[in-house]
């Protein structure tokens, strides 16, 4: 079912607001790439199981002589917003007929709104993003490997972004039951897996919660103090990244929630363990309170690089407290 709201001013941003008063909404951002059209299948989908409103949101470009009222052309405008309008909505009836929609149940009833503005998407999606669950977009990137730089727009939106960004890469993947977390034991890790509990038990899928560890070498000035070596070290800092899931999830962990701990990268690790899963949730910038787990950009690394969905955390606002437990994880039914 489609509802349209539409934006008809020029270079102006659009109005924002909810597709429903008081109800769940997704914003999808949507210019015809195939990343456009993964990111909104995947809303679209997201959107079923949730019981959320998707905004589809389109920009058609303006040039630099509209800011002269005075030259500005009503029948070109006009054109413009009516043909984008026709295209995002040809665009959501293509995704509406897609597999992955379609076996999501109750997706036919999923209310779809419009919004179409003129001038930067990037701008505009992060406006209307106020409010929203989720702002979904595609990964855009130039050059022959898919994953060598990610679009701007997706970019602007993962650090500009009041809610929780969603960067989906095209095509879609087959995926298993999964969702995979990073933690680290920061403030925004912790936000981060609560988020990812909750994804996981709204798909009914297992949770995998990953630490990277990196052990330092601490340097004086003539020698340097080596670590244990990782046949001891690595199982201690998988025991402490447990007591501190526990910390956020509950006691006891429930069968559907595993924690991982690898030696390398936390970006590198991460991409790897989540090949062929659900969705991968990171927090959108880290300072760790664990000695040798480091993740620094590790949001950039994974939306740029990892094959599933990647749902960009942002840190909790200041002076909203972080919940110390969240609701664990049933297991699959």
């Amino acid at each position: 079912m489609a509802n349209e709201r539409t934006d008809t001013g020029t270079a102006g941003r659009a109005d924002s607001g909810s597709a429903a008063p008081g109800g769940a909404r997704l914003v999808v951002g949507v210019d015809g790439s195939p990343g456009a059209f993964a990111a909104l299948v995947w809303a679209l989908a997201e959107a079923a199981r949730s019981g959320a409103d998707v905004e589809v949101v389109s920009a058609f470009p303006v040039d630099d002589y509209w800011n002269d009222p005075l030259l500005i052309d009503p029948r070109r405008i006009e054109t413009l917003r009516s043909d984008t309008e026709a295209r995002a909505r040809a665009f959501v009836a293509r995704a509406m007929s897609d597999p992955v929609v379609t076996a999501v149940p109750r997706a036919a009833a999923v209310e779809v709104f419009f919004t179409i503005a003129a001038g930067e998407p990037a701008e505009h999606l992060v406006h209307l993003a106020r409010g929203a669950r989720l702002l979904v977009v595609g990964s855009r990137g130039r050059g022959g490997v898919r994953s060598t730089l990610l679009g701007s727009v997706a970019l602007h939106c993962s650090t500009q972004a009041p809610c929780p960004v969603v960067v989906v890469h095209a095509p879609l993947q087959p995926a298993a039951a999964r969702v995979v977390v990073g933690f680290d034991d920061s403030a925004v890790a912790r936000t981060a897996l609560a988020r990812a509990a909750e994804e996981a038990r709204r798909r009914g899928a297992a949770l995998e919660v990953v630490a990277a560890h990196q052990p330092v070498v601490y340097w004086t000035d003539i020698t340097a103090v080596v670590p244990p070596p990782l046949d001891e070290s690595l199982p201690e800092f998988r025991r402490r990244v447990e007591r501190l899931v526990a910390e956020v999830l509950g006691e006891p962990l429930g069968e559907d929630v595993s924690v991982v701990a690898e030696v390398g990268a936390a970006g590198e690790v991460l991409v790897r363990r989540a090949e062929g899963a659900e969705l991968l949730v990171v927090g959108s910038r880290s300072r760790s309170r664990l000695t040798g787990m480091v993740l620094g950009s590790v949001a950039l690394h994974c939306v740029v690089h990892a094959s599933c969905p990647v749902l960009v955390v942002r840190p909790e606002p200041s002076g909203v407290s972080i919940p110390e437990q969240a609701p664990g994880v049933p297991a699959r039914a």
